[in-house]
């Protein structure tokens, strides 16, 4: 932890000392920004996606930068907090001067930084927020994933040809949880399923057996779930505890709930997954850089959704020639829609959302998700 946050500390200083705009130096760099969870609950997927950024700017400038200069990415930490967020898109903006900011990962987190971002005439690139509710951030707030009426979908069918009609749903209680919810809800239903029981749980509880117990009174024949960070840790292992896991557990974006849970608890889960890696040559090529330089193997795929979010805004600045706001704001109209990137091509529709996103069908095996 010392070492990320000295990391961060030195990133950090190394760009604020060059303010976005003075490109008459010599010395000149175009500065953007970016939000995730270091810390928290969603700390492993945010250092991920750290990774990802880092990975993308070494990308670029190997290349010889953004309209002739380097880029820099000032990253701050949001601790999966509004709060924190909102704070660190003030000190972006305000004092980094930056005309674009990437994040955060998680949705109540993603959602208010993208507005006050909108609602200053600079531009936003969600790199993981799935909720819905998303689409509604404004019209230079773009995303490089696709919402939770995609993945509900998509989960909705499979889990129906699984051979599951009765399910019970557990999801955290907020912005995603609840359109997460919602829109499985709906897809399931509209198949000829049913959710017999739904729990919205309160993040960062020390037990869920409560929830747990009061779930499985409805005899599902499968519990769909999606949950991250400690709190997958303790519903795992709370089912475990209690039984539970002799039913189907079925996991939406399941990688987020393996990624700190023992496999013991999670070995047998069926689940979804983003694909990360559409384009399989330039794929392979992150892949292989990111265990090169961080010696093991991406934590998750929200990795590459980061790096693409840069290599997007690289793009639009290149298009532009200009980083300026009201220039990036005009080339991310024109380069946005159709832009491809590992994990595709966006296709984006008149809200700036993904039409179409692709999805893996896995399993848990040894605390890894394997397709299945």
């Amino acid at each position: 932890m010392k070492t990320r946050f000295r990391r961060l500390v030195v990133l950090s200083a190394l760009t604020s000392m060059t303010l976005f705009g003075s490109i008459s130096c010599a010395f000149a760099e175009v500065t953007l920004g970016a939000i995730l969870p270091l810390t928290g609950t969603s700390a492993s997927i945010g250092e991920d996606q750290r990774r990802g950024i880092e990975l993308a700017v070494e990308d670029i400038n190997a290349k010889g930068g953004v309209a002739g200069q380097r880029l820099k990415v000032v990253v701050e930490d949001s601790a999966g907090s509004p709060v924190t967020g909102l704070n660190a898109v003030r000190k972006l903006t305000q004092v980094n001067k930056v005309p674009l900011v990437v994040g955060d990962f998680s949705s109540s987190v993603t959602i208010p930084v993208g507005q006050y971002l909108v609602k200053n005439n600079l531009v936003h690139i969600n790199i993981s927020g799935t909720s819905a509710d998303v689409r509604k951030i404004g019209k230079s707030s773009y995303s490089v994933i696709g919402l939770d009426d995609l993945s509900a979908r998509f989960s909705a069918e499979d889990v129906w040809k699984l051979g599951y009609r009765k399910v019970a749903f557990i999801a955290p209680d907020g912005a995603y949880g609840q359109g997460m919810s919602e829109q499985f809800k709906n897809a399931f239903e509209k198949l000829g399923g049913k959710v017999v029981a739904k729990v919205l749980y309160t993040s960062g509880q020390p037990s869920y057996r409560r929830e747990l117990e009061q779930i499985s009174r409805s005899a599902p024949d499968a519990y769909v779930y999606t949950s991250y960070g400690q709190d997958a840790i303790v519903l795992n292992r709370e089912s475990w505890d209690l039984g539970l896991s002799k039913t189907p557990w079925y996991g939406m974006y399941l990688t987020m709930a393996l990624a700190d849970s023992p496999a013991q608890y999670t070995n047998g889960q069926l689940g979804m997954e983003l694909s990360g890696m559409a384009q399989k040559t330039a794929g392979q090529s992150y892949n292989d850089s990111y265990q090169q330089q961080f010696h093991e193997k991406p934590r998750s795929v929200y990795g590459s959704y980061a790096y693409d979010s840069i290599m997007l805004a690289a793009a639009a600045i290149d298009k532009a020639h200009d980083a300026s706001p009201a220039a990036l704001v005009t080339a991310m109209h024109s380069v946005a829609p159709q832009f491809t990137g590992i994990t595709g091509t966006l296709n984006l529709d008149a809200d700036n959302q993904r039409q179409s996103q692709p999805y893996l069908k896995v399993k848990a095996l040894d605390g890894e998700p394997v397709a299945r």
